[in-house]
């Protein structure tokens, strides 16, 4: 029987069965008398054991039959539960995620599991296990990763692109970059290793692939095959300039080798021996390569239908287009002034409306994806750092863009991380300042207009504001005269500055000085912000601000001078029309007053430096715009409507652009630059 058929539902309910095991292990550990939560992970673990059993995953089968022998005696009250043994298990779900995410990859599920299969038999005997700290764990992980890349494999292309090469008189060099243990945005780091690379020459492949480093599904190290004209000491001075790269090792390529792995079969092996071909050159094809071939194509499961992102990112592209051209034809229709052509187009807008829906839809991802691991990561950060921390979940069911759920996990793991390490004091600590021992941080979620805000809450020590300039000046990212000129909440934004970091000492969580300015990067980069407001001794709350959907906004177009601008509509209060005798002047800032609030003006023809006419106008078209709870007023010259419209980047040589998030070409082909009303606001 082809069990391959099985396999995507086999992955599907392994990772659900697993996460179970987790949520319940955290109830578990506040909980120990509960022996129906003991029973609840019990039947998880049972289930896992059979289906990995039945699809031939047999590692899988027994590290779940240890765990399950484990939880038996739990059950039975003939093991005590203690932190040592929690540790242990939470080891081995663990592990089993990491073969299932291997299994999931395409793998053969493999894993060295020896050390907690050691420590499970040690429980089983009611004796007390010794366990090992992260940077154990992930220091052994490290090694065996070593162990699995040794082989490496080139199909004919990669081979013959490689000879060429050589011939040409480049050198084949096979790079394995570690990165350190506490790095964070491992993605980044790869990202900023290629860049350096591929200044240098031609990257021929990497392992793991691309795809799988993009979404950061590796440990701490990765390998790459380049070609280049530089020596290898060259290029480990290179790799060595991108921060936490902790190890380079550099081999150059034996072609040779490589062709025989390339073009070697079984059968040949005796011929080969024959004419002098020395064995060690040969490399078969290993059972789990074998599977990992059967593996490749994945069947879809018959409750869901399971499509790339890449489909979807094509069919978004394809509708942004179709919205443009119906922008077109409603342009054309108003020009042409035809009943027929009026209706045709009403219909098109109508069908196009609620494809659009659909569409967005179909990308909207719950944040609970990204969410479900911190409380795991949470609980063992706070045993490294001996420290009682309550983590508080709420709103987790709110839905984001694929493209955005798939970015924020990291700066969400950097800021939890920060909370943990710089805002929660330690019990002790706690107690003398009259709080409750175990410090709480709370995780929230919810949509407000288009956009989607993720706050976390701590009722830790808060950010010492003297502390923290005086880092800053030690470091010359300020000066004492722009010192005595910033606000608090200035002041809180400068441990964003790239380097920046309060921790005197460095440890396996912080001190380092990466991290929170990468954070924000990562975070602006999705059209969002992140904003910091803190109480000394009462807590912190970094506010998160995404946008719903990168695509599709909108708008209310406006027109200045001869030249268009769009507005997005979620941070419009009102339009309004506004006599000049009706303009104040307060604090060299012109202002009205708009229901009993001074609300400033902003000339947008000055920001923008759009020549004007001579003619004095005796009434002002303005735009009320909202930042929180900031208000501004956008003087514009005219009001041309409502639409909607597709936001496209100004490309890599715009990025500058003051208080300009984006560009759309209209119907009538002109481009309209879209305001970012969050830079105008301050």
């Amino acid at each position: 029987m082809d069990m391959n058929q099985y396999l995507e539902v086999f992955i599907e309910e392994s990772k659900e069965h697993l996460q179970t095991a987790s949520e319940q292990l955290l109830v578990l550990e506040k909980n120990p008398e509960d022996l129906s939560i003991v029973n609840e992970i019990f039947r998880s673990a049972h289930t896992l054991k059979g289906m990995s059993a039945t699809m031939g995953y047999e590692d899988l089968a027994n590290l779940t039959h240890k765990m399950e022998n484990v939880l038996d005696a739990i059950r039975n009250c003939q093991i005590i539960l203690t932190p040592e043994v929690f540790d242990v298990i939470f080891l081995a779900v663990d592990d089993l995620e990491a073969m299932v995410m291997s299994i999931a990859e395409g793998g053969d599920g493999k894993r060295n599991v020896s050390q907690v299969v050691h420590q499970l038999d040690v429980i089983e005997k009611g004796e007390s296990p010794v366990t090992s700290s992260a940077a154990e764990v992930a220091a052994t992980s490290a090694v065996l990763d070593r162990e699995e890349m040794t082989d490496r494999e080139y199909d004919e292309f990669e081979w013959t692109v490689l000879q060429q090469s050589n011939e040409q008189g480049f050198n084949s060099f096979e790079i394995t970059i570690e990165l350190r243990a506490d790095c964070l945005l491992k993605a980044a780091r790869v990202f900023m290793v290629f860049e350096v690379l591929e200044k240098s020459g031609e990257v021929i492949k990497s392992h793991p692939p691309v795809e799988l480093l993009e979404e950061e599904q590796f440990d701490q190290q990765f390998t790459v095959t380049m070609i280049t004209k530089e020596s290898s000491e060259e290029i480990q001075k290179k790799i060595m300039k991108v921060s936490e790269v902790d190890n380079i090792v550099i081999h150059t390529l034996d072609l040779e080798g490589v062709r025989h792995a390339v073009n070697i079969k079984e059968d040949q092996i005796a011929e080969l021996a024959n004419k002098g071909i020395e064995a060690e050159h040969v490399m078969l094809p290993s059972d789990s390569t074998e599977k990992k071939k059967q593996q490749s194509v994945k069947p879809a499961s018959s409750k869901t239908i399971r499509v790339n992102i890449e489909r979807l990112d094509i069919l978004m592209n394809l509708f942004e287009e179709l919205v443009i051209d119906r922008g077109r034809l409603d342009q054309i229709s108003n020009d042409l002034d035809n009943q027929e052509l009026h209706e045709t187009v009403e219909r098109m807008s109508r069908i196009t409306s609620d494809l659009q829906t659909i569409v967005l839809n179909m990308r909207m991802v719950p944040v609970e994806t990204v969410f479900n691991r911190f409380p795991k990561m949470v609980r063992q950060l706070a045993r490294d750092l001996n420290k009682k921390v309550e983590l508080e979940i709420t709103g987790a069911e709110t839905e984001l863009d694929r493209t955005v759920i798939d970015e924020i996990g990291d700066p969400l793991v950097h800021l939890l991380r920060n909370a943990m390490d710089h805002g929660i004091e330690a019990p002790e600590e706690r107690l003398a300042k009259g709080k409750n021992e175990e410090g709480e941080i709370q995780l929230k979620a919810y949509h407000s207009g288009n956009h989607v805000f993720i706050e976390i809450d701590d009722d830790g020590a808060g950010i010492n504001k003297e502390r923290v300039l005086n880092k800053a000046l030690s470091n010359g990212i300020i000066t004492k005269e722009t010192a005595a000129t910033l606000t608090d909440k200035q002041i809180y934004e400068l441990i964003f500055a790239s380097g920046f970091s309060t921790a005197e000492t460095i440890s396996d969580v912080s001190g380092r000085g990466v991290g929170l300015d990468v954070v924000k990067n990562t975070i602006e980069s999705l059209g969002g912000s992140v904003t910091i407001d803190s109480k000394e001794d009462e807590g912190s709350i970094f506010l998160i601000q995404l946008p719903l959907t990168l695509s599709i906004i909108s708008v209310m177009l406006v027109a200045i001078q001869e030249e268009k601008y769009a507005i997005p509509l979620s941070s419009i209060i009102e339009t309004a029309i506004v006599k000049k005798e009706d303009i104040m002047s307060a604090h060299n800032q012109q202002v009205i007053d708009f229901r009993g609030k001074v609300l400033p003006l902003l000339f947008l023809k000055d920001i923008f430096e759009v020549p004007a006419s001579q003619e004095e106008e005796e009434f002002l078209s303005v735009v009320i715009v909202r930042k929180g709870e900031k208000l501004a007023g956008l003087v514009v010259d005219s009001f041309i409507g409502q639409l909607e419209v597709v936001l496209k980047s100004l490309g890599n040589y715009l990025t500058s652009a003051f208080a300009i998030s984006g560009a759309t070409i209209l119907g009538d082909g002109q481009v309209a630059l879209i305001i970012d009303c969050n830079t105008l606001i301050p």
